[in-house]
């Protein structure tokens, strides 16, 4: 069985964007959650374990509409054992990024896709160095607007890319979606890529 379309469970316009790059056609369908981490959860079981529930929370709600393969990610910025989620103010935000600057952290981002009960999954780690960071430059970058409801308070797309020394990885994964193993996934579910107007 193909499919031409599928349902992105998640209001992002980052990953809407990355999969229209891919040319496969998708309908948003955000979807709330408590995305608080379990105490004592490792990262890698926590970004796994957010983006099967979005993908369960969206099939669940969406019933018998749910004829197309649901698909959802979730990505941690983590330093060390810390996870650093969505700061929630200025000074949450200035001291993620102040706690980045000049050392590398990881970026997972697990990527879920559910039909019916049939449920895969992959994860993809990057490795991000920062340069050293000033406390005032890190006050007008949240000034920008740029910085709040990312993970780790900045996004590699936008103006917080002038803060990345280095990264190993996948630049679309640091975004909220591997394009490699998000296309992997897909392709083994029979969805359709190089769709035009996706």
């Amino acid at each position: 069985m193909t499919y031409g379309s599928i349902i992105l469970a998640s209001a992002s316009l980052r990953r809407s964007q990355l999969l229209s790059q891919i040319g496969v056609r998708h309908e948003p369908y955000p979807v709330e959650l408590d995305e608080r981490p379990f105490t004592g959860e490792c990262p890698s079981d926590y970004v796994i374990r957010v983006a099967r529930d979005k993908a369960a929370a969206a099939c669940g709600a969406l019933g018998a509409r749910a004829n197309r393969p649901v698909l959802a990610a979730d990505t941690a910025v983590v330093l060390g054992d810390t996870i650093f989620g969505k700061p929630v103010d200025e000074a949450h935000g200035v001291a993620m990024l102040m706690a980045l600057g000049g050392r590398t952290h990881e970026v997972l981002t697990a990527v879920v896709l559910q039909r019916e009960h049939d449920v895969q999954s992959a994860l993809h780690r990057s490795r991000v160095t920062f340069r050293e960071l000033s406390a005032e430059e890190c006050r007008r970058y949240w000034a920008s607007g740029e910085a709040a409801g990312k993970a780790g308070a900045y996004a590699i797309q936008g103006q917080g890319a002038v803060f990345i020394k280095r990264l190993e990885g996948s630049f679309s994964g640091v975004m909220g979606l591997p394009l490699f193993e998000t296309a992997t996934l897909l392709d083994a579910a029979g969805v359709e890529r190089w769709l035009a107007d996706a």
